[in-house]
């Protein structure tokens, strides 16, 4: 049901829409002409009606209204497919402002259709007042989800802080490039190719990293640890060796070692590198550079060690427990 209405004030196909349009205006011009007087006679009567407040409402104006709401809906579902169409022709404008653009001009293309309409059925707008309570009770309870996600989507086409093709990671773990920004959702592409749907709402109400949002640089962090008995200094400058030697890796700013602790079973050391575009693939950078510090610690004789334990026992107890057993 839900699929039919929506078919019905926006259908699709072009074709199959104008063919609708065309004969729809038709049918209004016999109305207007007096060829539908006589399905006027028997639908516009007492017994075919019933009565809202001060209003008298027929069979017969229930069926024009339908006709001119459907009719002046598919006008303007046309004027938006053919201001998307135009605007998408628009090569100068960031995909961020065309998105921004055309929402404006279907909100006001609608709006206009939803005036026009009232305004053709003779309906007061000071009548609506009545049920103006009881609609904000509705969209209080049951569309607050949509029109926070809708109004979330204008404030992040507005700001600009997340856009297409954006890196960003969400609070939930979600990685992946903005690919879409709709009314509704952020379509998110993971690196695993799945194509998330996320409310805009989050965007807005959740904390967001956006790795592109000013530059595209990223910095790529390794723990590393040696065993105790290591030259640290020379573990030090083969992992900064290592990192100055990926092709990724930039000199401005500069990779960094640091000594972060001495562990129960090795001394722990920091790397940053930074690469200088992120979206290129952080982790293979990663992953190269742990390649490489493995061969050079190798070759180094420099020990990457395993969590060890020393476990003592005293003789004497083992002799008590043998002689109670």
């Amino acid at each position: 049901m839900k699929n039919l209405l929506i078919n019905l004030l926006k259908p699709n196909g072009p074709w199959a829409r104008w063919l609708i349009f065309l004969t729809l205006a038709a049918m209004l011009g016999l109305g207007w002409a007096g060829y539908f007087e006589i399905l006027k006679e028997y639908t516009d009567t007492e017994v075919l009606s019933f009565t809202v407040g001060d209003y008298s409402i027929s069979v017969y104006m229930v069926l024009k209204a339908l006709l001119i709401i459907i009719l002046v809906f598919w006008t303007a579902a046309i004027a938006a497919d053919f201001a998307e169409s135009r605007l998408g022709h628009l090569g100068n404008i960031r995909s961020a402002n065309r998105s921004l653009y055309l929402k404006i001009t279907q909100i006001l293309i609608y709006m206009v259709a939803l005036l026009v309409t009232l305004d053709i059925l003779g309906i007061n707008l000071t009548a609506l007042t009545v049920f103006s309570g009881a609609f904000g009770i509705g969209l209080g309870f049951g569309l607050q989800k949509i029109a926070s996600s809708f109004v979330s989507g204008l404030i992040l086409l507005f700001e600009k802080s997340v856009e297409q093709d954006h890196l960003v990671e969400m609070s939930g773990g979600i990685s992946g490039f903005v690919r879409k920004i709709s009314a509704r959702f952020t379509l998110v592409e993971t690196f695993d190719g799945k194509e998330i749907m996320i409310p805009n709402e989050d965007f807005i109400t959740s904390s967001v990293t956006n790795w592109t949002y000013s530059n595209t640089r990223g910095r790529i962090e390794i723990a590393m640890g040696v065993a105790y008995g290591s030259d640290l200094q020379k573990a030090s400058d083969l992992m900064l060796e290592a990192a100055r030697a990926h092709p990724l890796c930039i000199s401005e700013p500069e990779p960094k070692c640091y000594l972060r602790g001495f562990g129960d079973s090795s001394v722990n050391f920091i790397l940053h590198f930074w690469l200088n575009d992120v979206t290129a693939g952080r982790w293979q950078a990663q992953s190269d550079v742990l390649f490489d510090i493995w061969r050079k610690f190798k070759d180094a004789d420099i020990e990457i060690p395993f969590p060890q334990r020393d476990l003592h026992i005293k003789s004497s107890e083992i002799t008590e427990a043998l002689k109670n057993g």
